[in-house]
């Protein structure tokens, strides 16, 4: 009996890509993945373009291509995340829409999932896109790796093979706020990782800009280190150390040099400036704590579907 293969395909104002991101999948499993069946889910976010009107047709005309569309944009992990519970096969491969993971990678997911691992995910090797970003996304993993309380996994950005069973794992999870890339490194089984170098966008504009990388950053570290909150406690010691510091050589200065010694207002605004800065950053640092615990805490749906395409009535 043939294995099934899910292949899950998150979009957002895709119009450009869906119609050729389907045909090279299906094209993929006629010619070369042959002894497998396979199921094409494609998520919209969404779309405020015509991508939901070239789903319908895609779907209309090949049952094994499923969609789910969304009542409305449900952020960057929560729609991917959501989609992935979604599927049936023995396996789930998550994908962009954009291309820029290579569908090459598929054949060589399923070979290694074949040998016997659970996981199997895409690593960037380089990226064909800006030079600047790349670079600062190698800082941050590193950072982010250096600081995390768990495992962190270098240029992963979600791309790979999930097995059933980790699948199942998810399921189980019920996090409202899931960070695919944290739990593969935390719960997941023993994993293979396959390198790739990152293309640019086969059409369209990212949607990445400076809040959604922000929000990735932020999830990550609210999620898997404590190291703002340690900071913020070592800075309020060091900056309460240096201040009282700073008051006793105040004073031995006035009673050594009472005469002659004119200070004036000016170095204790500098101080409260100073400190009122670092105040407010840590409080905006902790502030992103409380907003993860908080949204945890309302555990509100990943997803509202507001509509679905070719799954069958058991399929929930």
């Amino acid at each position: 009996m043939k294995k099934t293969i899910s292949i899950l395909i998150p979009c957002y104002n895709e119009e450009e890509n869906v119609v050729p991101m389907s045909e090279a999948i299906v094209n993929l499993f006629e010619t070369e993945l042959t002894n497998y069946n396979y199921e094409l889910v494609f998520i919209d976010n969404d779309s405020r373009d015509r991508t939901r009107e070239l789903l319908r047709e895609i779907c209309s005309k090949n049952s094994n291509i499923k969609a789910i569309f969304n009542a409305k944009n449900f952020g960057q992990f929560n729609s991917p995340y959501y989609g992935i519970l979604q599927t049936t096969g023995d396996c789930t491969i998550s994908m962009v829409c954009d291309f820029q993971d290579p569908i090459e990678l598929i054949p060589q997911y399923i070979k290694e999932w074949e040998n016997g691992y659970k996981i199997v995910i895409g690593i960037k090797t380089s990226s064909k896109e800006n030079k600047i970003m790349y670079l600062l996304r190698s800082i941050y993993y590193r950072m982010i790796k250096k600081f995390s309380d768990v495992e962190q996994i270098e240029h992963f950005t979600g791309s790979g093979l999930y097995d059933k069973e980790f699948v199942n794992v998810l399921r189980d999870l019920k996090d409202p706020k899931p960070f695919l890339r944290g739990i593969v490194a935390e719960l997941g089984f023993k994993r293979k990782e396959i390198p790739y170098v990152q293309p640019q966008r086969r059409a369209g504009k990212t949607h990445n800009n400076f809040y959604t990388l922000y929000d990735a950053a932020m999830l990550s570290i609210t999620s898997y280190t404590k190291i703002g909150l340690r900071i913020a406690t070592f800075a309020g010691c060091g900056c309460g150390a240096l201040s009282m510091l700073l008051a006793l050589i105040y004073l031995i200065l006035k009673l050594v040099m009472w005469d002659s010694f004119q200070a004036g207002m000016a170095p204790i605004l500098i101080g409260m400036f100073i400190l009122g800065s670092i105040q407010l950053f840590f409080i905006g640092l902790i502030g992103e704590y409380v907003l993860s615990i908080n949204e945890r805490m309302m555990n509100r749906p990943l997803v509202v579907e507001e509509e679905r395409l070719n799954f069958n009535d058991e399929e929930i």
